[in-house]
């Protein structure tokens, strides 16, 4: 009888015979199996995808070299996708067994990938549609390992080593086009060269990516700078959106990957210098940063994804720890944290981008702080949002002011009305204007009424209300849309005096930082902002102020105005030039306006602003008087638009 160490040898022996023939077989029959493998590619492509594949050869080269010669991938009706003279590659005979294939090396000379986009549909939609044969999971997807897995694929179809030449990028997006043509790509012994023009309609570049990649390790340091003496310039987004965005170089590294106790880890460096955005939206000027860095640790799990409070991001002098997770281990959860350690208040104004906030140039402060942000929002229970916003001081203090000199508030100054970017007028702020009208010489009623609906908390707040941030976050989260502000009157006192009316990103972070200083520096008491907001703001054509607008109205000085006149004139702050709308041709009230003005009312007095007694002459509809009737008239005549299309537009 055999003895098992006998019985052992055997079978490694006929397992070593059937490995041998099974090879044998293989290597026999390769090329049968290739064009079968090739022709069951046609038939996915043309069934699912409809688009005609065709390799016009396909070989083998030596034991493991294949080479393909003029690949086509053409979608029905519509440009070509993708045409390559050659391709050729090598693989390892064990990991073709096993079904983990690596590819060792390529080369591939002569071809284009084509992105079109015109009038007849865009020849890649056939890709981006969800597969009629995917097979729908109602289980819960592990983020962790679906990653894991999908960036292993990737890494495993990199080759170790790379030789491209003569290949593009093309995209015509309706007209617009450009074209990225990889003149040379090399991939040797781990270190990356090449050598990119990038030509659209508007500019021409040369490229290079340099650096170190090894796709088996997982790991890469790879710098994107320009050949030429300019700084890269973005293609596409100009024309696209009208973006110009330049810069020096990127720098980006991967340096680990790797799967721990059920979680993917990515930890790596992303950096760019001398980076220049100009767009219409984000500010009127360029917008300059020198120095951006990114040192990130990501983290996914089985359920979530996350930004590690370990990851580090700097702008300029400034650094910031983050932390960011989406979470769906019971509910859909947004997690963000900022933190931003105690630093020179001067370091961080000098560390602002440039064009980004051009009423803190040249501004001096000395002191320190830190600060804190805390926002967590639950889809499942929205109106549980937290909203954190927490800044601590140390002996800070302004030096000199930059262009908006907050101090001026506090004295007789000149505003300037803008609209539209043109200057309208200029209005006195102060004793010499016959029109301007201390705190104490304004209704109360009035008072309360703008208090009420634009501002409840003005007294108690330090420029921001967190309860309206929340709610409007919140608001508009659940909505999909800016359906709701959180402006205070601090906020719209700054943008009316200090900034322009332009909507850009640059006037909204400004106006957010000029109000903190405004209020947190006790620059200007509350008394004296209110009082310069009702002389400033705007009450209707061409009427600026309270005294202005109290006139225009109803020929009254402001003191005198009745609790529904003031009703009405804190009603058409948001929009005062449409104020027509809320009269008939004969200068009355319509009926949708009475009912507003009486829910503001009882508003007030359910919030004990007002007494019983007072309200009761707020019923009576408003009669407008002097030029405000006749400019109505005037309106009339020239306009007998319907007014019930506005309707929600003027009142919500």
């Amino acid at each position: 009888m055999r003895t098992t160490k006998q019985k052992i040898v055997l079978a490694l022996k006929i397992a070593l015979v059937v490995l041998v023939l099974a090879v044998g077989l293989l290597f026999v029959f390769r090329n049968s199996l290739l064009q079968k493998a090739i022709a069951k590619i046609q038939t996915k492509l043309a069934t699912e995808y409809q688009c005609q594949f065709s390799v016009k050869k396909a070989s083998f080269e030596g034991i493991t070299g294949v080479v393909l010669e003029d690949i086509l991938l053409l979608p029905k009706n519509a440009d070509t996708l993708l045409s390559v003279k050659k391709i050729k590659t090598n693989y390892s005979f064990f990991q073709l067994l096993t079904g983990d294939i690596q590819l060792n090396n390529l080369e591939m000379t002569d071809g284009y990938i084509q992105l079109v986009k015109n009038k007849k549909g865009r020849n890649f939609d056939a890709f981006l549609k969800r597969n009629p044969k995917e097979v729908k999971t109602t289980g819960k997807r592990d983020y962790a390992e679906t990653a894991n897995r999908l960036l292993t694929k990737v890494f495993n179809l990199v080759p170790a080593e790379m030789n491209l030449s003569n290949l593009s990028l093309k995209v015509d997006d309706m007209g617009r086009k450009v074209n990225l043509h990889l003149n040379t790509l090399t991939l040797d012994d781990h270190q990356l060269q090449t050598a990119i023009n990038v030509t659209t309609q508007t500019f021409s570049q040369n490229w290079k990516v340099s650096g170190m990649a090894n796709p088996r390790k997982k790991i890469a340091d790879l710098k994107l700078s320009s050949a030429d003496a300019t700084n890269i310039r973005l293609p596409y987004i100009d024309e696209r959106i009208g973006m110009i965005t330049t810069f020096s170089d990127i720098h980006i590294t991967l340096d680990n990957l790797e799967m721990e106790s059920g979680e993917l880890h990515i930890d790596g460096m992303a950096a760019i210098d001398d980076l220049t955005v100009n767009h219409r939206r984000i500010a009127s000027k360029d917008v300059v940063i020198e120095k951006a860095e990114f040192d990130y640790r990501l983290v996914i799990g089985s359920d979530f994804l996350a930004v590690d409070s370990t990851s580090i991001a700097k702008l300029n002098q400034i650094t910031v720890h983050p932390f960011a997770k989406y979470s769906t281990e019971k509910d859909t959860v947004y997690t963000l944290k900022v933190g931003i350690p105690k630093m020179k208040a001067q370091d961080f104004i000098n560390s602002l981008p440039k064009g980004l906030f051009s009423n803190f140039e040249g501004m001096q402060a000395q002191g320190s702080f830190d600060y804190q942000l805390d926002f967590e929002f639950n889809k499942n229970n929205p109106d549980a949002l937290v909203f954190e916003s927490k800044i601590t001081k140390d002996q800070f203090k302004i030096l000199k002011y930059g262009e908006a000199d907050l101090s001026k508030l506090n004295g007789e100054f000149v505003y300037n009305a803008i609209e539209n970017g043109r200057k309208q007028r200029s209005v006195l702020v102060g004793a010499g204007n016959p029109y301007f009208t201390p705190l104490t010489e304004i209704s109360p009623f009035l008072q309360k009424a703008i208090l009420t609906f634009e501002d409840p908390q003005f007294y108690n707040h330090a420029g921001f209300s967190t309860e309206a941030f929340k709610q409007s976050i919140a608001k508009n989260i659940k909505t999909k849309k800016f359906s709701r502000g959180a402006s205070t009157i601090s906020m719209q006192l700054v943008k009316n005096v200090f900034l322009t009316r332009e909507k850009t990103l640059s006037r909204k972070l400004e106006e957010i930082l000029l109000v903190y200083l405004l209020e947190n520096n006790r620059l200007v008491s509350k008394s004296r902002m209110l009082e310069v907001y009702f002389n400033v703001i705007e009450w209707g054509p061409n009427v600026y102020g309270i005294g202005e607008s109290a006139q225009f109205y109803f020929e009254k000085k402001p003191m005198d105005l009745t609790l529904n006149e003031s009703l009405f004139l804190a009603s058409i702050v948001p929009s005062p030039k449409k104020f027509m709308w809320l009269f008939d041709d004969q200068g009355n009230q319509r009926p949708y306006a009475v009912s507003k003005q009486k829910m503001y009312k009882n508003i007030m007095l359910n919030r004990g602003l007002i007494e019983a007694q007072d309200s009761i002459t707020a019923a009576i509809p408003v009669q407008i008087k002097g030029s405000s009737r006749s400019y109505l008239r005037l309106k009339i005549e020239q306009d007998s638009t319907a007014v019930d299309s506005i309707e929600i537009d003027v009142l919500d």
